[in-house]
This record gives C-alpha cells, sequence and structure tokens, in this order.
C-alpha cells in the first residue's frame, strides 16, 4: 500500500459542507483514511533571493492508503468537492 493525498484546489462553483461527515465516515470505513484539513493562509520562507507567494488554490487535502493511483482515484466517489466539479490533485508520497 501507498499514501496518497488528495489536495483539494479552491474551484468547486457550489460545495454541500455537511456531505464531509458522511464521505469521511466512508473512508474510515474502508480503512484508507491517514488523515487530512482544510488549508489556512500561511506564508512562503527562503533562506535567500526572493521569496514566491504561497500557492493560493489549495483549499483542503486527505491523506489516503491505496495499492494504486487508480485505486486512490476510486476514493474520490462521494468526495464532496469532486462531486461539485470541484479539481483534485492526486499526488503519491514516495515510501522513504
Amino acid at each position: 500500500m501507498a499514501d496518497y493525498i488528495f489536495f483539494m484546489h479552491d474551484d468547486a462553483p457550489t460545495e454541500d459542507p455537511s456531505a464531509w461527515e458522511a464521505y469521511l465516515f466512508t473512508l474510515r470505513q474502508k480503512g484508507v483514511f491517514e488523515g487530512g484539513s482544510e488549508i489556512g493562509g500561511g506564508i512562503c520562507v527562503r533562506k535567500g533571493g526572493g521569496i514566491p507567494d504561497i500557492t493560493k488554490r489549495l483549499a483542503g487535502y486527505i491523506r489516503v492508503a491505496a495499492a494504486t493511483l487508480d485505486e486512490a482515484k476510486s476514493l474520490l466517489t462521494g468526495n464532496p468537492h469532486f462531486e461539485a466539479g470541484g479539481t483534485v490533485e492526486i499526488r503519491e508520497l514516495p515510501q522513504t
């Protein structure tokens, strides 16, 4: 099993906040939920040189366990942000 992160972009036209409880319950029941949260404001820092702006399009994340990228993608079924037409970026977390 690998770990994947779903990054929800801040682009869903409308989203039902009450649907999150049922979706996260489903992920927990499947034993794949590893955590998640909304993402608030922040800053970028660098020891030297210019400092870039933060990535403003990220609104939240969910970490899941899945055998493959396709399996991780299948876990988006019922995700309120995805179901509302929002973008979800899926990234694998390499084992180190």
